[in-house]
Parts: C-alpha cells; structure tokens; sequence
C-alpha cells in the first residue's frame, strides 16, 4: 500500500501538484475525521481524474464562537490510513497559518443560494467561512474538479455558484449521500452522539422520504412539511427547519409543480446538530 504524500506548505503543495502537470485533477474537500462518505467522493474523484488530492482542514472562518471548533473530531493517522487504501495521491493538511496568515484581510461573500434561509439563517457567519476556504483551496490546487457531498445540499449550491461566477476553471460535481443501515446520513458529528440519541437519529430521515412520498402523491405541501415538523419535534428533536425548496435556486415551493423539489432539514438531538436531505 503506497502512503500518499503530505504537503503543509504552500511551496510542498507546489512542487507535488507540479508533478501532475501533465494529468487531469480532482479535489475533495474535507475537515478530516473521515468516514465511508469521505471515502466514496474519493472514488468518484477516481472516476473523473487522473490524480487525487484531498485535503484535511478543520476551517476556524465557519464556526461561530459557540460551536465546536475545539472539540471537533479530528483522527490523523486513521484519515491517513483510509486515503492510502484509497490510493490518493496527495494530502493537503496545512496549518491554520498556512491558510489565515498574519494579515489576512479577504473574506468571499457569497449571495443567492448562500442567502437561502436555511443554514444561513442559523449559521450567518458559515457560507462566508467556506467561500473564503473553497476558493482559496480551488486557487492552491487548481483541480480540473471537486467533489462535493450533497448531505450539505447548500453548500453545495454555494460552491457550485462560486465556481461559475468567478469564471474558476473547474467542474463541481455533486455526491450522493452515503447513509448508515438504518439511514442516518453519514457525518463526521454522529460520534457525539449517545446511545439512546444514536438509536432516535434516523427519525430525519424516515420523516423526509414520508412527507416525499406524500408530496409525490399529491398532497398539499403545507400540511406535509406541519406534519412532518410535529413528527420530528414528537421525536425529541429541537427543530431548526423543514423546509421543501427548488432543488436548483432552492427557492421555496408551494406545489408539485414548482419542483424539481429537495426536502432539507436541521435539528439538534441533545448537544449535536444534524442535516439531511432528500430528493422528491
């Protein structure tokens, strides 16, 4: 098994992307503490380049001071080990000071997609955080392509705008989500989770694919995201929202009509926030 190469700075990720001059280029963007989601954007990476870089980057610009920068999960050797099963080729792992040195004074901004009222309306600091990261990692590794989970729907429509409208010569393209047995989408956040909330999480996602098929049948939008909002409050969760938005501007929808529609949610289970979607 061939470990990958590690670069922490700017001048290390030069002369190995150097290296790939001549080869096709795909990233995948992560914040470590990888899991078989990870894994799987990985082989799509494979399918659409010759090399792959992925980079481990625990972002400080999207969190708020009241979240868990300090204790998110963070498993070095174990990431190593998965990406070297995966045969990736390069590492980017840089410090915080290689990424916001001293100085540093630019923040990307984004609009439309990032200003949605979903995470933005609980999260006003986070689309900023990770525009101003995307394309500073986009800038250093210049890939042909990136992949990116759809489990962050959001974002990755914001990603997805910025690339378009800073003319950033590469293709996103989406992931689909990787879910556990029982269908809690995969998130580096499940391991705060406790038994007895571990055992609840999966309500998410059953409360998604029913009020999906009931949309589908015909049912009154409205009345099916109130149900749904009661089922997973019912449940024991702290609702942020369920919402039925456009799947391509993520606008909110009235009727099946408005669609392609995407489900979204977001709620908390004693100390950990989680999200899903799903595609009606």
């Amino acid at each position: 098994m061939r470990r990958p190469k590690v670069a922490r700075t700017l001048k290390a990720l030069d002369r190995a992307t150097g290296e790939f001059a001549t080869s096709s280029v795909a990233l995948v963007p992560t914040m470590g503490a990888l899991h078989a989601g990870h894994l799987s954007l990985v082989r799509i990476a494979r399918r659409h380049a010759a090399r792959v870089i992925v980079s481990i980057f625990v972002n400080p610009a999207q969190f708020a001071p009241h979240e868990d920068l300090a204790t998110y999960p963070r498993s070095w050797a174990a990431d190593t080990a998965g990406l070297a099963n995966e045969g990736v080729d390069l590492i980017w792992a840089p410090s915080v000071d290689v990424m916001y040195p001293d100085g540093f004074a630019t923040r990307v901004v984004p609009d439309g997609p990032a200003k949605a009222g979903l995470e933005d309306a609980f999260r006003p600091h986070f689309f900023a955080g990770v525009a101003t990261v995307v394309a500073k990692l986009f800038l250093q590794c210049r890939p042909d392509v990136a992949i990116f989970g759809e489990k962050d729907f959001q974002q990755l429509k914001v990603v997805t705008r910025l690339a378009r409208d800073l003319d950033l010569r590469l293709k996103v393209i989406g992931a689909p989500i990787v879910r556990e047995p029982d269908g809690l989408a995969m998130s580096s956040r499940n391991a705060y989770l406790t038994p007895a909330e571990r055992a609840v999480a999966p309500v998410l996602h059953r409360t998604l694919m029913a009020c999906a098929r009931r949309i589908s049948g015909g049912s009154p939008i409205a009345r099916i995201l109130a149900d749904g909002r009661k089922a997973i409050t019912a449940a024991g969760f702290a609702l942020d929202y369920l919402e039925a938005r456009n799947a391509d501007t993520l606008a909110p929808v009235r009727w099946r009509a408005d669609g392609p529609i995407r489900l979204l949610v977001a709620a908390r289970l004693g100390k950990t926030r989680l999200i899903d979607n799903h595609g009606v």
